[in-house]
């Protein structure tokens, strides 16, 4: 059986996707004003539906626990009236900015006698693949509906009870504003469809976002014909350069891991000179046990420092822990770090600690990853602090959809020209 024909065969799950093919028609001509007091409405209805939202996370963390889920996912699956509430705020956040859709912009480029301009548009409709992070549909909802786009949920069997919960609560927000129904639509993991017959709707799908461990990642970019957004957790590399400070390294290592409850930018991997002073690494390392960090060293490293649990094998380095391990490994210079983060880091988010103005430059540009942190935390932030951006998380494959996951990234280019019957 095809894929197209399996997926057709189970009429409830062509009728989520047909709604929110149908809904994001309408919704891309909504005007910002609408699309405001939804995002407002929606904050409105997780708050009201906060206590029955925690009720069916205990019912999925129980089953999680009876079924040996491994840690890491129970820890990414449990919600917190905090977590709740931060959710809300960024939906309230997302209402207050100003509208992304059909701003004029300048055009690259010029027709002949007819005067060109561009707008920012929606993709259409996005399909989240996303194992535990309850809380994380309802963030990926609310950037869509303010970027003009419908929403597909497709979340794990360890989250079911809570996706539930949160879609629901979603959806009456949705009705309450009259937006088109199927903006949000949830795809339960029992519905009788694999997550590959859904990615592969390409008909009507114009974007799958993948989040979680790596694994799920790369199965999703096999096995999708729809667009694919790749998405990087963990694996971020550091190096500390002879010139940086002590103090410095240490505080960007433990602040990286700061991000909850998933380590977006989590220094994993550490680069040290080789002409590092033994005493200075046997005080960052004791430092960082004390902040309950495991340890752990390239072969040289594990054999003159006992405290260093050995890197099994080369492949280890390429891989993410998403736990707080930091694996610490020498070169001889500021080249070879170069060469080897960009050969084995996820390629999301690296790291400098130098006071050398030369080597930060040399750095910034050797580093083939999407964003370049100098000095300075690169700790994610889905509200940052400063500024107005809302942030999905971040992205590692080249092209114009790369770096932080935000508003500008669900959107597309419409390209104008208005002419005068002149040629």
């Amino acid at each position: 059986m095809t894929t197209d024909s399996a997926f057709n065969s189970v009429p409830d799950a062509k009728a989520v996707v047909d709604r929110a093919y149908e809904a994001s028609v309408v919704l891309a001509k909504t005007k910002g004003d609408d699309r405001a007091r939804a995002l407002e409405a929606m904050a409105d209805a997780l708050r009201e539906a906060s206590d029955d939202i925690l009720e069916a996370n205990t019912l999925d963390l129980e089953a999680s626990r009876e079924m040996a889920v491994p840690e890491l996912i129970l820890e990414w699956l449990k919600l917190t009236p905090e977590r709740i509430g931060s959710t809300i705020a960024i939906l309230e956040k997302l209402a207050q900015l100003p509208d992304p859709l059909r701003q004029v912009m300048n055009a690259t480029y010029q027709v002949g006698r007819s005067q060109s301009y561009s707008q920012l548009m929606p993709l259409g409709t996005i399909a989240l693949v996303y194992e535990a992070f309850p809380d994380f549909g309802a963030i990926a909802a609310g950037l869509c509906v303010k970027t003009g786009n419908t929403l597909i949920l497709r979340g794990g069997t360890e989250a079911s009870h809570s996706n539930a919960a949160i879609a629901q609560a979603l959806q009456r927000g949705i009705e309450q504003s009259n937006l088109p129904l199927g903006t949000i639509e949830l795809f339960p993991p029992d519905v009788g469809v694999s997550t590959r017959d859904l990615i592969r709707q390409d008909k009507y799908i114009n974007l799958v976002i993948p989040y979680g461990r790596p694994s799920l990642v790369q199965q999703v970019v096999r096995q999708a014909t729809a667009p694919v957004l790749k998405s990087a957790m963990g694996n971020c590399y550091l190096y500390w350069s002879p010139t940086g400070s002590m103090d410095l390294a240490r505080a960007t290592i433990v602040d990286s891991h700061a991000s909850e409850p998933d380590p977006v930018n989590a220094i994993e991997k550490v680069l040290v000179n080789a002409k590092a002073k033994p005493s200075s690494l046997s005080l960052l390392w004791n430092s960082l046990k004390e902040k309950g960090f495991t340890l752990k060293g390239d072969r040289e490293l594990a054999d003159q420092f006992p405290e260093l649990e050995a890197v099994e094998d080369d492949a280890e380095w390429n891989r993410a822990y998403l736990t707080k391990t930091v694996a610490f490994k020498t070169v001889e210079d500021l080249d070879a770090a170069i060469a080897w983060i960009d050969q084995h880091s996820s390629g999301h988010a690296d790291c400098i600690v130098t006071e050398s103005y030369q080597e930060s430059c040399q750095f910034a540009v050797g580093i083939h990853s999407a964003s370049i942190y100098i000095n300075t935390s690169p700790r994610f932030h889905r509200a940052p602090p400063q500024g107005d951006a809302v942030f999905l998380g971040m992205s590692n494959q080249k092209g114009h959809r790369r770096g932080s996951i935000g508003l500008e990234t669900l959107t597309t280019t419409k390209h104008v020209i208005q002419g005068w019957g002149e040629f």
